[in-house]
């Protein structure tokens, strides 16, 4: 084994929570043969990504050595760890294996995007073995807030790794399976844990996490006493609330109607695959329409203040032929994302202003987290006794806690943040080396890099709006007529109540009239000139400096 090292680079989820992408390699230093586990996006906001759809990882490093890797992973169904799949798999093109409701969702987005949907290989749990280059990996089951969830056990010729991907303990999830501590009793017994790359969302959490199960009784109370139509809504993808908010809608004499296109799609999957069984029977929106408000229940999509969702689109008018009035009652069975606070508060003061009552996650009582909180994790911990354990799926704060609980558990720890290349062969992992991991936008149809300027430059351009400028040259370098100036994004009127675009005009038409042909002749000296001249004149009449867009058009001699 001299001369080969085992190595992890996340691209993607360590230091944030979204867009998990997780690079494992194994072989001669720089020659690794390499897997890949999840390949998630995270979402967009105006502040920090305006008019973007997704965000995914950077894969340009993996891009360089794509003979190198032998294959895909896909722990789980969640956005944040298969959404990015069939954007970037045309460029990486390699074998992507899944369990079967996880593979369900992969194909359904392959098949949109055109894309031949068998290359997503179904696989069974444990003890079911994937033979990827050096690497030997199987699904093992775990609960989570989306069925089918796995972690991975990865054997390597240097040790084996246990990649937990998002997971709780949870014995009785209502839908898939549950957390098996035998289970990982064995694996730990059946070969010691090099590294534990463990789940580190909930571990400011000091409480021990709670089952799905628990909140049966208290949603039914709620949903049996509450007047009007009652709207509910959660993760899409969490389909064991959906039938516990299902259930108790029906054991409260009322008919269930589901609205949401990704809402309708998990069930449908779930049903499919196996993986559910004894969903209610729910109804349409045109027959929802006929139901009185009192026997009525929606379960809609979202629960993190998404605009196009059912939720907001009811708190702002009517939804398919559907209403929310005074009396009636919204409740939120879920948690607020960090980052979207502002789409769902938004939400909540609409309905509010309609009359509605709104019902929160009452700290716990109407919602449970998917995450293992820090007593769970610490028992994880004594389960598996791995030589080291690296903290992936969370913020740089997270991830240093977690590392601190496992070094003083005696357990070596490293925080490993994107790009960070450890090496892992050892007694106690080691920085390797520091790659550029970056973003890729996906901004309507087209994949831009985020060192492409595209987003800096509406970012700058929302923020200090636009002047075009126009300048028209003859045969001989002349201006043909006067400057002149589009604005966008800026005040028609500056000081003394001048109009800022005639302001611009005048002073540019100046400069030409005065300039000499060696400036007129030469594009990158115009260019310079007019967008000075236009700030300069911004800067005094508004206070601002916007962007400058400069065209100089010649008249070519006949």
């Amino acid at each position: 084994m001299s001369g080969e090292r085992l190595i992890y680079l996340p691209l993607g989820g360590a230091g944030e929570i979204g867009m998990n992408a997780y690079v494992y390699g194994y072989g001669p230093k720089g020659k690794e043969r390499l897997i890949l586990v999840d390949l998630g996006v995270a979402f967009p906001d105006m502040d920090t990504s305006p008019g973007v759809d997704l965000i995914m990882a950077d894969i340009s490093w993996l891009l360089k050595r794509l003979d190198r890797l032998d294959a895909i992973f896909i722990t789980h169904a969640h956005e944040d760890h298969i959404g990015a799949l069939a954007h970037l798999w045309p460029a990486l093109k390699k074998p992507v294996y899944a369990r079967k409701f996880t593979a369900a969702i992969g194909r359904l987005k392959f098949e949109e995007a055109g894309l031949p949907k068998d290359t997503i290989q179904v696989v069974a749990a444990r003890p079911q073995t994937i033979e990827a280059g050096p690497f030997k990996v199987q699904f093992v089951p775990v609960s989570h807030s989306i069925p089918e969830s796995s972690a991975l056990v990865i054997d390597t010729p240097a040790g084996r790794i246990f990649h937990t991907g998002d997971f709780k303990r949870d014995p009785s999830p209502i839908v898939g399976e549950g957390w098996d501590d035998a289970m990982m009793e064995e694996i730990a017994a059946e070969r010691p844990v090099k590294a534990l790359m463990c789940d580190s969302t909930n571990v400011f959490s000091t409480h021990a996490g709670r089952s799905e199960s628990t909140l049966k009784g208290p949603l039914s109370e709620m949903i049996k006493g509450a007047g009007g139509m009652v709207v509910a809504t959660t993760f899409a993808s969490n389909v064991a609330r959906l039938k516990t908010l299902a259930e108790a809608g029906i054991a409260a004499d009322r008919s269930v109607c589901l609205l949401g296109r990704a809402m309708k799609r998990m069930v449908s999957v779930s049903t499919e695959s196996g993986v559910l069984n004894g969903f209610p029977r729910t109804i349409t929106p045109e027959e929802a329409a006929d139901v009185p408000r009192r026997n009525l229940m929606l379960i809609v999509t979202g629960s993190q203040g998404e605009r196009r969702a059912a939720s907001a689109q009811l708190s702002r008018g009517k939804y398919l032929g559907l209403e929310m009035k005074q009396g009636d009652t919204f409740l939120f069975s879920s948690k607020i994302i960090p980052g979207n606070e502002r789409g769902v508060y938004s939400i909540v003061n609409a309905l509010s202003e309609k009359g509605v009552d709104i019902v929160d996650d009452n700290n716990g009582l109407y919602h449970v987290s998917g995450h293992a909180n820090r007593p769970d994790l610490e028992h994880v911990h004594r389960i598996f006794l791995p030589d080291m354990l690296i903290p992936m799926h969370g913020e740089h704060r997270h991830l240093r806690e977690h590392a601190r609980i496992a070094t003083e558990a005696g357990i070596a720890a490293a925080v490993a943040t994107n790009g960070m290349m450890m090496d892992i062969t050892g007694d106690v992992p080691k920085l390797a080396e520091q790659i550029e991991a970056g973003r890729t936008y996906l901004d309507g149809s087209s994949l831009v890099g985020a060192l492409d300027g595209v987003v800096r430059n509406r970012i700058r351009m929302a923020l200090n709006g636009l002047v075009m400028v126009t300048v028209i040259l003859d045969e001989q370098d002349q201006p043909l007529g006067e400057a002149w100036v589009e604005t966008m994004g800026l005040p028609e009127v500056g000081k003394g109540n001048r109009v800022l675009a005639e302001s611009m005009e005048a002073e540019l038409t100046q400069f030409l009239e005065g300039a000499g042909r060696k400036v007129l002749s030469n594009d990158d000296k115009m260019d310079e000139a007019l967008r000075k001249i236009v700030r300069q004149v911004a800067m005094e009449e508004i206070g601002k400096k916007p962007e400058v867009v400069v065209v100089v058009s010649r008249l070519a001699s006949e």
